[in-house]
C-alpha cells in the first residue's frame, strides 16, 4: 500500500523532471532540415543560409551533417577564409560523411564544402548561435522614470514565463490524471 502511495507520488515528478531536462538540453539539427543538403546549391533560394537565418541556435545545440565523405567535407573556418572560400586553413575539418559539431558558444560559426570549387558556388553557410543574455526575447527593462514620462506600462512576460507556464499546467495535467 505504501509503495503504490509513492508510486503515485513520484511518478508524476519524474514526469516534470523528464520534461524540464527535454526543454535544457541541446537539440541535434540535420543541416538544411534533411539528409544530402550539403550540396551546391541549385539557386540563391536553396542556399543554407537562407535555412539557417530562418533557424534558432542555442549553445549546446549539435548540427548535424549527411553527405558523401568520399566526394566532400564540412570544413569550419574564419569568417575571413570563409569570404575568400580559402580551404587551406580551416579551424577543423570533417570527412567522415556523418559530421557532427556542437555549438559551444554564441557568435557566428562559418563552414564550407572542403571540394574544390563548391564554396565558390554557394556551397556553405553561417550559423550565428543566439547568447544567454538574449535567450529569451521579450524581457526588457523599464524605462527609467527621468526618460519616460508616460502613464505606467504594465509589465510583459517573456518566453521564460511562457515556459514555466506550460510546465506548471503539464504538472496540474499529469497529477491530476494519477
Amino acid at each position: 500500500m505504501a509503495a503504490k502511495a509513492f508510486s503515485r507520488s513520484i511518478t508524476p515528478s519524474l514526469v516534470l523532471l523528464f520534461i524540464f531536462l527535454s526543454f535544457a538540453q541541446g537539440k541535434e539539427i540535420m543541416v538544411g532540415g534533411k539528409t544530402g543538403a550539403w550540396k551546391i546549391p541549385s539557386s540563391e533560394s536553396d542556399s543554407l543560409n537562407k535555412w539557417a537565418g530562418k533557424a534558432r541556435f542555442q549553445i549546446g545545440d549539435s548540427l548535424v551533417w549527411k553527405y558523401d565523405g568520399g566526394k566532400d567535407s564540412v570544413l569550419q573556418v574564419s569568417k575571413e577564409d570563409y569570404t575568400s572560400c580559402n580551404t587551406s586553413n580551416p579551424i577543423a575539418e570533417y570527412k567522415d560523411g556523418n559530421t557532427k559539431v556542437k555549438l559551444e558558444k554564441s557568435g557566428p560559426y562559418f563552414f564550407m564544402s572542403g571540394a574544390k570549387g563548391h564554396c565558390e558556388q554557394g556551397q556553405k553557410m553561417i550559423v550565428v548561435v543566439m547568447s544567454q543574455k538574449h535567450r529569451y526575447i521579450g524581457i526588457s527593462p523599464a524605462p527609467s522614470p527621468v526618460d519616460f514620462e508616460g502613464p505606467a506600462v504594465a509589465p510583459t512576460s517573456g518566453v521564460a514565463g511562457l515556459k514555466a507556464g506550460f510546465l506548471v499546467t503539464v504538472g496540474v495535467l499529469v497529477l491530476g490524471l494519477f
